[in-house]
């Protein structure tokens, strides 16, 4: 099975604009998501303060700064790290002459199993009184997804 994201890209952007109450700036999930801004948004909408200082630079090290800054904050909540997709997985391959759709999707898929535990932490946080994740938007990610290899 592969995740398709020309099949989700709206409930993917709906999630996320649903928690932020921000607008993408781009149609295409991933490069909305690249430079960490949203990312940071959505888990200081989970836990309020969490996350302190953004990086507003628009420069790929800003991004991956950014990235790596929700990553962390989602270790604090609790995720585990298997539950943490890799800062690379928002990177774009579409540059790169080995560059599959396999692998963008799976990169993504990854993206999105972690907002799924997010979601999910923070239907449990009795603190937490914001948007619920629709966990039936998510069927199918969770127990279909290959292991994740890191990069050494």
């Amino acid at each position: 099975w592969i995740w398709r994201e020309s099949g989700s890209v709206g409930l993917q952007i709906s999630i996320v604009k649903e928690f932020t109450k921000k607008r993408f700036g781009s149609s295409n999930f991933r490069i909305s998501l690249q430079n960490g801004m949203l990312l940071c948004d959505l888990v200081n909408k989970i836990k309020p303060g969490i996350i302190k200082r953004l990086n507003r630079l628009s420069t790929p090290i800003a991004g991956l700064d950014n990235v790596n800054v929700f990553l962390r904050a989602c270790a604090r909540l609790g995720l585990k790290e298997a539950q943490l997709f890799h800062p690379g997985d928002l990177q774009d391959l579409s540059t790169r002459v080995t560059s599959k759709q396999r692998e963008t999707s799976r990169r993504l898929r990854n993206v999105l199993i972690t907002i799924y535990w997010l979601g999910k932490k923070a239907q449990v946080d009795p603190l937490y009184n914001g948007p619920h994740l629709n966990l039936t938007a998510f069927q199918g990610l969770i127990g279909t997804a290959p292991h994740k290899v890191r990069p050494s």
